[in-house]
């Protein structure tokens, strides 16, 4: 959390803790959504983690935060548009950063999209299903190496 802001808005411990308790049980839902009683094992292995932009990088430092308490073999972290701040702030984070368009006038990550809906359930839901028919289907060979 942004201590600095919290104090500097003056945002109470309750309203912090109301807010803390309706984020996780949101986490909950969509990891049981997502992955049912799956458990995501990233222990040495290299984690890419995926964002549509980076605006302050609140989400994916905690995205990064969790995946390290898992003791990846490196963490890369990406978006298509972010702020150059943030990219750079997030760069010490990560053993990598890849930050596509980084404008030098960034208002919001919407601003880059024709179409910034939230994705769904179940697009998130049939896109999983997807990456994990294609690794069985090709075990030990990665999306990018299919690609190439």
């Amino acid at each position: 959390m942004n201590e600095a802001l919290i104090k500097a808005l003056g945002i109470s411990q309750p309203a912090i803790d109301k807010v803390l308790a309706r984020e996780r049980q949101e986490l909950e839902r969509r990891e049981l959504a997502y992955c049912g009683n799956q458990s995501l094992e990233l222990g040495d292995r290299i984690v890419i983690l995926v964002d549509d932009g980076l605006a302050t990088g609140a989400s994916m430092r905690a995205a990064i935060l969790a995946a390290r308490a898992q003791h990846p073999a490196r963490i890369v972290a990406a978006a298509p548009v972010a702020a150059r701040e943030t990219c750079r702030e997030l760069g010490l984070e990560a053993e990598e950063i890849v930050c596509v368009h980084t404008p030098e006038h960034f208002e919001g990550v919407g601003q880059w999209y024709e179409d910034f809906l939230p994705t769904t359930d179940e697009e998130v839901r049939s896109l999983l299903e997807e990456g994990a028919k294609i690794r069985r289907a090709q075990p030990g060979q990665t999306l990018l190496q299919e690609e190439l």
